[in-house]
């Protein structure tokens, strides 16, 4: 299963959001590489609390 399979772009974007760090990974020659290992960490975070949330 590839990377982009598993979070969907709205959930990278809204756990970037939350994180103060979207601008990081907008634009035409950004990516998740701008990113520190914790602030990727935190992505994992915010994407299990979030679906919690859900279910």
């Amino acid at each position: 299963m590839g990377r982009d399979k598993v979070m969907n772009w709205q959930m990278k974007h809204f756990a970037a959001r939350q994180q103060g760090v979207e601008g990081l990974i907008e634009g035409e020659h950004s990516d998740y590489g701008n990113l520190t290992s914790r602030q990727c960490g935190n992505f994992v975070k915010i994407a299990l609390e979030r679906a919690n949330q859900l279910t």
